[in-house]
C-alpha cells in the first residue's frame, strides 16, 4: 500500500499528538505528588501507588493490544485510547478521593499503552524505508509533551515559594491535555486510509509472529508482567527479602510458561531479540530512573527554578530526535546507540563531580546521551524482526517500562540509601547503633532498617527522622547535611555503570553483524 506525502504527514502528525498528550499527562502527574498527599491525607507510599497506577498499565496494554491491533484496526484502537485519556482527564478534574484518583491514573496508563501499541507499528508501516528515523521523529512527541505540559504548569500553576500549591489550583492544568487529545482523535476519525502491517501485507501468519517472539521472549515478558501483577496484589512479599521472593516466583512462572509457549510454537525465538530485550533493563534505568537524582543536583545551581531542568532536558531530546536522520546517514541504529551510551557515560560521570555552572554543561551532555535510546531500539527491532510485527516492536518497549520500576528505581534508591547510611555512620556510629537497638520509630516505621534488594542486604536510614534525634549536636547535624548531597553524586557514579554495560552490549552486536557481512534491515517483500 502506497501513501502520498500528505497522507503520511497526517498519520505521523496525528500519532505525534497522541503520544504528546500522554507526555502532557505524565508531566502533570510528576508535578503534584506532594499536593496529592496533602489533599487526600495519604502517605508517601499511597502517593507512589497513584503514580504507579499511571505507569504499569502502559506496558501491559502495549503487549496485550499488540495481539489484537491488526484485527481490531488502527482507527478503532486509537479512538479507544482517546476515550480512556479523556476519561482520565474528566475523573482527575472531578473526583475528590484517593480511590477516584487511582482510577483516573489507571485510565491514563491504559490510554497511553494503547496509543503506543498503535502508533509504533502504524508509523513503521508507513515509513518502511526509514524505520529508525521515523521512530525518532515520532518519539520526539514524548519530550514535546513534557515541554508543553511542564511549561504550562510551571508558568501558570506552580506559583512561587510564598504561595503553597493546592490541588484546587493544580487540577485545571489537566484541561490542557484535552488540546492534543481532541486534535488527534479528530484527525484519526476523519482519516480514510490506514496502512496494513508489513507482516500482514506479506501474508505472514500470526504463528510466525509468535515464533519470532519465541519462548525466550515470552519467558522474559511473563516474568516481568508476573512480578508487576504480584506487586499490585501484594503477593509473595514475605520471606527473605520480600522482593527477592517475588522475583524468584515470577522467574519460575515466566520461565516455565515461556518453555511451554516455546514448545507449543516450536521456537525459542530470535536470540538477538532476546539480547536487545535484556539490554533494555540498563537502558530504561539510564534514561528514566536517573532523572530524579539529576534534578536534585540541579537545585543548588537553579534554585527554585530546578523544575525547569526537566523541561530543558526534554527540549534537547525533542529537538535532536527531529534530526536523527543526519547521524543515521552515516551509521545504523546500533552505531547511534553506541555513541549515545558514550555520551551518557561522560555525562553521568561529569555530573557526579561537577559543581556550579559546569553542572549545566554536564547536564547537556547527559541529555544528548539519552536522546536516541528508546526510538533507536524500536527502529532496530522493526528493521531486524519485521515478522514479529507489533508484538516484538511493542514488547521490547514494554519490558523497558516494566523493568525501570522493578529494577531501576529500587536499585538507585538502594544505592543512595547505602551511601546515606555510610555517611551518617561516619558522623555518629554510636547513635545509629543505639537507635537500632531501641528500634525507634518515625511515623510507625523504623528509623533504621535492615533492608535488602533482591536478597542483597543494605542499611536504610530515614535521614529526616535521624536528623531530629535529640542526641545529635549542631555540628553533627551540619556534617550530615554536608554529606547527604554528595551521596546523590556517588549514586550517579554507580549509575554510569549502566551505559558502560550498554556500550559493551551494542559493541558486541556491531561486531557480530560485521562478522555476518554487515548490518542490513530485513525487508519481507524481498524475501519472497
Amino acid at each position: 500500500m502506497t501513501f502520498t506525502k500528505n497522507e503520511k504527514l497526517i498519520l505521523l502528525s496525528a500519532s505525534f499528538l497522541a503520544l504528546m498528550a500522554a507526555g502532557v499527562g505524565f508531566v502533570f502527574r510528576a508535578m503534584v505528588p506532594a499536593v496529592w498527599g496533602a489533599e487526600f491525607g495519604i502517605s508517601d507510599g499511597q502517593v507512589g501507588v497513584l503514580l504507579g497506577a499511571g505507569l504499569w498499565p502502559i506496558a501491559i496494554m502495549m503487549i496485550l493490544f499488540s495481539l489484537v491491533v491488526d484485527k481490531v484496526g488502527y482507527k478503532r484502537s486509537i479512538l479507544t485510547a482517546s476515550f480512556f485519556q479523556i476519561l482520565s482527564v474528566v475523573l482527575t478534574y472531578f473526583v475528590n478521593s484517593y480511590d477516584g484518583m487511582w482510577w483516573a491514573c489507571f485510565f491514563a496508563g491504559v490510554g497511553h499503552g494503547i496509543v503506543e501499541a498503535v502508533i509504533n507499528p502504524l508509523c513503521i508501516s508507513v515509513f518502511r524505508d526509514e524505520k529508525t528515523k521515523a521512530m525518532n521523529i515520532l518519539h520526539a512527541s514524548w519530550p514535546a509533551g513534557i515541554v508543553f505540559g511542564g511549561t504550562i504548569f510551571l508558568l501558570f500553576f506552580m506559583g512561587d515559594s510564598t504561595v503553597p500549591l493546592t490541588w484546587l489550583k493544580s487540577k485545571p492544568a489537566w484541561l490542557f491535555m484535552l488540546i492534543p487529545t481532541t486534535a488527534y482523535a479528530i484527525m484519526f476519525l476523519i482519516c480514510k486510509k490506514f496502512p496494513v502491517d508489513e507482516r500482514v501485507e506479506n501474508n505472514i501468519p500470526i504463528s510466525e509472529m509468535f515464533r519470532e517472539f519465541g519462548g525466550l521472549g515470552a519467558a522474559l515478558a511473563i516474568t516481568f508482567i508476573g512480578y508487576e501483577f504480584f506487586s499490585q496484589l501484594n503477593l509473595f512479599n514475605g520471606g527473605f527479602g520480600g522482593s527477592y521472593t517475588r522475583l524468584i516466583i515470577s522467574l519460575v512462572v515466566g520461565v516455565s510458561t515461556g518453555f511451554l509457549f516455546g514448545f507449543i510454537i516450536k521456537s525459542k525465538g530470535k536470540l538477538m531479540f532476546f539480547f536487545i530485550c535484556l539490554l533494555m533493563i540498563p537502558l530504561a534505568t539510564a534514561e528514566i530512573a536517573t532523572d530524579g537524582w539529576i534534578q536534585n543536583l540541579m537545585k543548588p545551581t537553579m534554585g527554585e527554578y530546578a523544575g525547569w531542568a526537566l523541561v530543558f532536558s526534554a527540549f534537547i531530546m525533542m529537538t535532536l530526535r527531529f534530526f536523527a536522520g543526519i547521524p543515521l546517514k552515516y551509521m545504523g541504529p546500533l552505531g547511534l546507540l553506541l555513541i549515545s551510551s558514550i555520551f551518557s557515560i561522560i555525562g553521568l560521570f561529569a555530573l557526579s563531580y561537577a559543581s556550579g555552572i559546569v553542572i549545566l554543561v554536564a547536564f547537556i551532555i547527559y541529555a544528548v546521551g539519552q536522546t536516541f535510546y528508546w526510538p533507536s531500539v524500536l527502529g532496530f527491532v522493526a528493521e531486524r524482526f519485521p515478522k514479529g510485527g507489533a508484538l516484538t516492536l511493542n514488547t521490547v518497549s514494554a519490558i523497558g517500562l516494566l523493568t525501570v520500576g522493578i529494577f531501576g528505581f529500587p536499585f538507585l534508591g538502594a544505592v543512595q540509601d547505602h551511601y546515606n547510611a555510610k555517611g551518617i555512620m561516619e558522623v555518629n556510629l554510636e547513635l545509629v547503633q543505639k537507635i537500632k537497638i531501641e528500634n525507634r520509630l518515625f511515623e510507625n516505621k523504623p528509623i533504621i532498617d535492615d533492608a535488602n534488594l533482591f536478597g542483597i542486604p543494605y542499611t536504610s536510614i530515614k535521614t529526616n527522622a535521624f536528623l531530629k534525634q535529640p542526641e545529635l549536636t549542631i555540628r553533627e547535624i551540619s556534617s550530615i547535611n554536608n554529606i547527604l548531597p554528595q551521596t546523590g553524586r556517588k549514586t550517579l557514579r554507580i549509575a554510569a555503570c549502566l551505559p558502560i554495560i550498554m556500550a559493551l552490549g551494542f559493541s558486541f552486536m556491531i561486531l557480530w553483524f560485521k562478522k555476518e557481512g554487515g548490518y542490513k534491515p530485513i525487508i519481507l517483500s524481498k524475501e519472497k
